[in-house]
């Protein structure tokens, strides 16, 4: 059974400005939601899992 890889994409949630992007092994049952640090914001800000 081969793993196939999805390209996955965190838009932040103030701006919706896609900041950073990454493949992970399969599609899983729940959105990624991470605190990361947006450029366009300035700021630390909650980042949501979108399809890339």
């Amino acid at each position: 059974m081969a793993t196939e890889k999805i390209n996955i994409a965190l838009s932040c949630e103030v701006c919706k400005h896609h900041n950073y992007h990454f493949s992970r092994g399969s599609k899983k049952d729940f959105k990624l939601e991470l605190k990361k640090f947006c450029r366009n914001c300035g700021k630390s800000t909650k980042h949501k899992e979108i399809k890339a």
